[in-house]
């Protein structure tokens, strides 16, 4: 069977996770970020990702906007930060997330070969409805889908579920893409096909499937299919 539908993990994957770091120490007033952020980014998605995991496994399910302020704070205090506005700033900045520039081009590609396009997130739907839009790529997305509504974070296969339900196509219709090589595992056995946004050049992860295919970035996917 053909691939008809293309779904996206949002964060990492869509939107750049450490723009919001970038873009705060960029402002004159946060000189103290200049040569930290980049750790600060790196630790705040590290432990946004582990808290997930976590609490995926032990069933102490809370929303991704707790998990993500959880994980900014550790990440504040392993860089010896206590600055409540600052914090406010990077959780402002998170609801602004820069795309990817190639996204926009991309998307509108495989629209042009009339795929269905949706992401597929562990962020919460307002979470997801403030990128998006400021991305403006709103009309090129068929559907937009959370965690939430099954109450647990991937690579739970109720989340995988929630596809086909939610777009009523077969598993060997989905081409699912992301730069999460556990989320890609996840999505492989699940039955879709799947490409691994390999950005940094990272080893494949040892786990129990691997991707299809494996990108550098999203802007050849569309030749792909």
């Amino acid at each position: 069977m053909s691939i008809t539908t293309c779904v996206f993990d949002a964060y990492g994957t869509i939107f750049d996770v450490n723009s919001a770091a970038r873009r705060a120490a960029e402002r004159p007033e946060q000189n103290a970020l200049t040569h930290v952020w980049p750790r600060l980014a790196a630790d705040w998605r590290m432990k946004q990702l582990q808290y997930t995991w976590l609490r995926a496994i032990t069933g102490h399910h809370t929303d991704f906007w707790q998990v993500t302020k959880d994980g900014l704070d550790w990440a504040m205090e392993a860089q010896g930060i206590e600055d409540p506005i600052l914090r406010e700033t990077l959780l402002a900045l998170y609801w602004e997330l820069e795309a990817f520039p190639e996204v926009p081009q991309m998307l509108s590609d495989l629209k042009d070969r009339g795929m269905t396009c949706a992401i597929l997130s562990n962020g919460s739907p307002d979470m997801l409805e403030g990128v998006v839009e400021f991305a403006g790529i709103q009309g090129l997305l068929d559907s937009v889908i959370s965690v939430e509504s099954v109450g647990i974070f991937k690579p739970s296969a109720k989340v995988y579920d929630l596809v086909p339900e939610t777009l009523g196509c077969a598993a060997n219709e989905v081409l699912f893409v992301s730069s999460n090589g556990w989320d890609i595992a996840g999505a492989s056995a699940y039955g879709f096909k799947t490409v691994w946004v390999n950005r940094v050049g990272e080893p494949i992860d040892r786990l129990f499937a691997n991707p299809h295919h494996v990108l550098s970035d999203l802007t050849t996917l569309a030749e792909l299919i």
